[in-house]
């Protein structure tokens, strides 16, 4: 009778085959996480390795979002200056326009010569071109009628290009900012690893609070141990309330409205350098003030988008920092 049985643990193995012995712990197939446990210090552990390092992917994640606010505050600075500058490069616009059409009235009056088009493209050639007006009108006109108007002419195109240079840059700047907020916003979110990570801590916070209870009903964990699975389970349970959507939620947003401020942006920036070549600008006035006024609204456009983007960027700092405060308890429980 003795002989056979040593075989009785391999018998109970084929009839009973999913039978649990004292000393065997089963983890979850999908989460890892500890099932039913023999003693409580095991679901401590167990729930140290669920819910350990949460707190470091949500700082991660909350300095992200401050660097890409940083970013997207930027762009809309910069896409304020190019508007501000658009508009100003409007009013010099107009100037010229009125001290072209002043001369041009001031020398078919005294000269009896009409100009089609006079343009400072070539501030040489400009000034030789009044000079022969001037001379042929027998002093009629002299330089002194219209050199202090001309002055201003040159004055008001240089300022003109100027500002035109300036909303180009202001718009490239905006754009480029845009792009690197697309980017950091599109990648700035809860994926699924971290996602099933806080599932898999919840559910190991959930049997370490099964396995106090017992432990305590039946008297078979030390007081440490006791006291030590209630800070966890006091410090980690809120887990189970945290919404995790609004993360993405801004995340989404914040990209979207970068992915249109660098749309906006970018027609901005074309538009602005053709509007400041000079053969739009001494060849074609409706054209110009199409390309001027095309790249003014981009401006706008392109502002407004990383405004926006801005505002989704600071509220999911705001969004993460609830889900971070409960990591970072838990973090402190887990010690």
């Amino acid at each position: 009778m003795r002989k056979y049985l040593f075989m009785l643990p391999a018998i109970s193995l084929l009839v009973f085959p999913n039978c649990i012995y004292a000393d065997d712990v089963i983890y979850g197939e999908t989460t890892g996480v500890a099932g039913d446990v023999s003693t409580l210090q095991a679901a401590i552990r167990n729930a140290r390795a669920a819910c350990s390092g949460i707190s470091d992917s949500m700082a991660d994640l909350k300095k992200m979002a401050g660097i890409n606010t940083a970013v997207t505050a930027v762009g809309t600075v910069a896409g304020g200056v190019a508007l501000g500058t658009g508009i100003a490069k409007a009013s010099k616009d107009r100037e010229y326009d009125d001290l072209k059409e002043k001369v041009e009235k001031l020398i078919k009056e005294k000269s009896g010569v009409e100009i089609q088009s006079l343009e400072i493209a070539d501030m040489n050639a400009f000034k030789a071109e009044i000079a022969k007006i001037v001379e042929d009108t027998n002093n009629n006109l002299t330089n002194t009628d219209v050199d202090d108007d001309l002055q201003k002419m040159s004055d008001a195109e240089r300022k003109s290009k100027t500002l035109g240079h300036i909303r180009t840059g202001g718009l490239a700047t905006s754009t480029a900012t845009n792009i690197a907020g697309t980017v950091i916003a599109a990648n700035n979110k809860v994926d699924n690893d971290l996602s099933a990570k806080i599932a898999g801590c919840i559910g190991a916070i959930q049997h370490l609070s099964n396995a106090r209870l017992a432990a305590k009903v039946e008297g078979t964990g030390t007081p440490e141990e006791i006291t030590k699975a209630e800070k966890i389970v006091d410090g980690c349970s809120d887990y189970s309330i945290v919404d995790l959507k609004p993360i993405n939620n801004r995340a989404k947003g914040a990209a979207i409205s970068s992915g249109v401020g660098v749309g906006t942006g970018a027609v901005g920036v074309i538009t602005s350098v053709l509007a400041n070549t000079d053969k739009v600008r001494y060849g074609d006035d409706k054209k110009e003030k199409k390309l001027n006024t095309t790249a003014n609204v981009m401006a706008g456009a392109s502002t407004a988008a990383s405004a926006v983007a801005t505002i989704f960027n600071a509220t999911q700092i705001s969004a993460i920092k609830k889900v971070a405060t409960v990591a970072d308890a838990c973090e402190e429980a887990l010690r």
